[in-house]
């Protein structure tokens, strides 16, 4: 409150004086329009006459602002390029007047798309380069935003595509141990005779090195479920690999165990080595894809998801539509199968189409990938079988694409060729044919044909999105590789797969406007040559929002949704309405919700309340009602989930007629680096390290609950590769002995990497101290003040008082406000104990 209350009147002050200043400047000028404005710094010497003076020429006809080190936004033809720290030196033109004007090198022009080499003069070894080598450049800075604005002739810049960052800038990151888990378990206990007690628990464990530019990796799962019929335990290690980019081939090389990319054939999993491209090296090139997957619970539901036979997920959800969108990447792409799990021990099955777009590159641009080693099989008892494979996609001009690719082995050889198309306003086409030999180990061999088409749309007269429309024909003897391979077992107990006959996939999104709210729908539909059971799985969606509350209609159809559909599953229709209501009037953060789902089961009904709480929303809390159509099913469920700065954690807890439910989960991530052990928040595959010492508990700008340890370190879970990243700090939450003097750092990290983003921080008392000179009069205001060894400078305000931070229980303070060797002083201070009721330390000290 004091430190406010001096501000106030130092700006009163100010106000006061510049209102003076301008009286004077309009009586001068009236008389002579035409004469310089000029400041008199004798005005000063009105309360504080004899002071001495001022050297103010840098804000009198200068630039305002004094030459040094800025974070300025960098802005070349009025298009923004990139934020970054820029030195800027004072430059004086012939009429006099001087400007602050950037000091860029050759390789900083590099990076803003200049072609240097198309100008000699800028190749001269200086640590500036001359801007005026290029004829019409030029360059300003606009002090009050902070902006440097280049002004560069077109024929000067290269093709550089937006979102370029030059190779130059990716940082590798630091060598680090890391560990990212999640866990996560329901117990189940019988409330009548005719249920059972059950129990789950499901482990996620993601362990990883990195050293340099290798990423050593390990996906594992491991999931124990005990019922009265016994205790089931699974443990599935997805994969382990060494991965490391390559980026003069803009490509990744993988070592170990992996899946094969599915752009040109289906993603086989094996252990081996693979090089691919890597198309999030390139500017504004798609980035990778992991699907939605939407569902309809109708109570605190059990919800895993399988890919290629491997468990990479596990949660419960509460009653009604769920949506999981934050599913970690298992290395390579395939369909999703989902399973719902009710309280009352029934099932739901559906199947969520992995990407599936049409197969385009740029004009001149190669995508390729080379695998090669032993497929793997999550089926212990499958042969580890030997294959190659190679892809190429090369883009052609006027939009086409070429792409094609060979998979071979002892027991397979598969050859494919496709041809893809960017038709512009009609979308995009791609269509392919793959023909395939395959030998058995009972000697018979079979050949077939599988033709693809796909396309992908966005209407821009309606505004229509169709993501994924693909369409596919498999003949009778047609067997993709993954098929023939898992025929090759070490026990020949080996079942012909349901094979592929046909498939149909769709996904559409259709805003219907602001007021209409928008629809979205997912099909896919499987038939196969030796079975009569076709697989479906239809999911279609409605929202709209009314004066802040939002309502949506979903309908589920899932018929044999089963991987190859091994068995036969009873049709299940589901239909779901939701309503949420916000009760910002009467509890902020809070809504009401309410739905209702119907299905074979019956007609549920779900009403309660859910928000978020704290200053930071790091905590998601509900609380439901649940009642069944028979009027005897009721149950109540309450769930929460915690973001905090080590971890985040999640309970819920259901009750009904039969049954009481508990669950739980804990996940976090966790670092270990030459600076110790730092605890996080769930990582994503790119994180960031902030070191920031002293300023323990002080948030990171737009990351719900993440905040620095008391060593000054967290851990930013999830950024971009290949791209700029801002990472900030929010200084309101600085601890009040803690400064920084830059709160914004920018990082540009490859894939997997743990980069650090450090931060200057000064760690000390704040200080209003008064400056007199020897003969007791005050150090001119103006002068600018610094602690001995440290850059930053502080403006001395009237009366000779100065605010400083980061103060040094003793220390030095160097005091200047003109050349001669007399308008320097400097004064050596010794802190007495702060006082708790005062944000800050009066101090009187003498400069000599």
């Amino acid at each position: 409150m004091i430190l406010n209350k001096a501000r106030r009147s130092a700006r009163l002050r100010a106000r006061h004086l510049a209102l003076l200043i301008s009286c004077i400047c309009a009586g001068l000028s009236t008389g002579q329009t035409r004469a310089e404005d000029y400041f008199n710094p004798a005005l000063l010497d009105i309360d504080n006459p004899n002071q001495g003076k001022t050297d103010l020429s840098l804000y009198e006809n200068g630039p305002g602002q004094a030459p040094g080190k800025y974070r300025v936004e960098i802005y070349v033809n009025n298009n923004r390029i990139d934020s970054r720290e820029v030195v800027f030196t004072l430059k004086t033109a012939p009429d006099g007047s001087s400007a602050l004007q950037p000091c860029l090198s050759t390789d900083d022009l590099k990076s803003l798309g200049v072609q240097t080499d198309k100008f000699p003069a800028l190749r001269e070894p200086a640590e500036c380069a001359d801007l005026s080598a290029i004829p019409s450049a030029s360059a300003s800075f606009k002090i009050s935003q902070q902006q440097l604005l280049l002004s560069i002739p077109q024929s000067a810049l290269g093709d550089v595509p937006r979102g370029y960052v030059p190779q130059e800038e990716f940082d590798e990151g630091i060598t680090a141990l890391l560990f990212n888990y999640s866990l996560n378990g329901s117990q189940q206990k019988a409330l009548t005779a005719d249920a059972a007690d059950s129990s789950s628990l499901y482990a996620n464990l993601r362990p990883g090195v990195n050293i340099g530019p290798w990423r050593f990796r390990n996906y594992s799962t491991w999931s124990r479920n005990e019922t009265a019929q016994g205790t089931q335990t699974d443990f599935s290690p997805v994969y382990t690999y060494a991965q490391r980019d390559i980026l003069s081939l803009k490509s990744e090389l993988t070592l170990g165990q992996s899946n094969a990319p599915a752009d040109v054939f289906d993603s086989v999993p094996f252990t081996g080595a693979q090089l691919a491209s890597d198309d999030e090296m390139l500017p504004d090139s798609l980035r990778g894809y992991a699907p939605v997957v939407r569902g309809i619970a109708r109570s605190n539901a059990q919800v895993t998801i399988r890919q290629n036979g491997y468990l990479i997920y596990q949660n419960s959800v509460a009653p009604g539509a769920f949506e999981i969108n934050d599913l970690y990447p298992s290395g390579g792409s395939g369909d999703l199968y989902v399973t719902v799990k009710e309280t009352d021990g029934s099932e739901q099955h559906f199947v969520v189409p992995y990407a599936s777009v049409p197969v385009l590159q740029r004009e001149g641009r190669l995508k390729y990938s080379l695998t090669g080693g032993r497929y793997r099989s999550y089926d212990d008892q499958v042969v580890p079988t030997p294959f190659l494979q190679g892809t190429a996609i090369y883009g052609l001009p006027h939009g086409f694409t070429l792409y094609g690719g060979v998979q071979a082995s002892q027991p397979y050889h598969a050859l494919a060729l496709g041809i893809g198309k960017n038709a512009g306003d009609f979308g995009a086409l791609s269509l392919d044919v793959t023909n395939a030999a395959s030998r058995f180990s009972t000697g018979e061999t079979r050949e077939g044909r599988s033709w693809r088409a796909r396309y992908s749309k966005n209407f821009a007269l309606t505004d229509t999105t169709l993501s994924v429309a693909g369409y596919r024909y498999n003949t009778a003897g047609y067997y993709a590789m993954q098929d023939v391979f898992d025929a090759r077992r070490s026990d020949n107990l080996w079942t012909a797969p349901a094979r592929r006959r046909s498939r149909e996939e769709l996904t559409i999104d259709q805003p219907l406007g602001d007021a209409l709210g928008s629809l979205n729908a997912s099909l896919v539909k499987e038939t196969y040559w030796n079975s009569p059971q076709a697989m479906a799985s239809l999911s279609l969606g409605y929202n709209n929002s009314w004066r802040g509350i939002s309502y949506s209609l979903n309908y589920s159809l899932n018929r044999n949704a089963m991987q190859g559909g091994e068995r036969e599953m009873e049709s299940e229709r589901i239909v779901s309405l939701s309503l949420s209501v916000p009760l910002e009037r009467w509890l902020p953060n809070t809504w009401a919700s309410y739905n209702q789902s119907q299905s074979k089961q019956g007609t549920t009904q779900n009403i309660g309340l859910n928000g978020t709480a704290f200053a930071d929303n790091s905590l998601n809390w509900s609380v439901q009602q649940s009642r069944g159509s028979d009027g005897a099913s009721q149950s109540t469920s309450l769930n929460a989930d915690y973001k905090a700065a080590y971890g985040e954690l999640s309970a819920g807890y259901s009750q009904d007629s039969s049954q009481r439910q508990l669950s739980y989960g804990v996940q976090g991530g966790i670092i270990a680096h030459a600076g110790g052990v730092t605890f996080g928040q769930p990582l994503g595959e790119t994180v960031a390290l902030v070191a920031a010492a002293g300023t323990h508990d002080t948030a990171i700008s737009n990351q719900t609950g993440v905040k620095t340890d008391g060593r000054g370190y967290t851990i930013v879970p999830f950024i971009s590769p290949y791209r700029r990243n801002t990472v900030a700090l929010d200084t309101e939450t600085l601890p009040g002995d803690a400064d920084v003097t830059q709160a914004v750092q920018t990082v540009t990290p490859t894939r997997g990497a743990v980069v650090r983003a450090s931060f200057d921080t000064r760690v000390g008392e704040r200080v209003l101290m008064t400056l007199r000179r020897a003969d007791g009069m005050p150090v001119p205001f103006g002068a600018t003040a610094s602690q001995a060894g440290e850059p930053e400078a502080f403006i001395v305000g009237e009366d000779g008082q100065v605010y400083l931070t980061g103060v040094k229980p003793q220390g030095t303070l160097r005091v200047s406000w003109g050349s001669r060797p007399d308008q320097r002083c400097e004064a050596s201070w010794t802190l007495p104990a702060a006082q708790a009721d005062n944000p800050f330390i009066n101090l009187s000290a003498q400069c000599d």
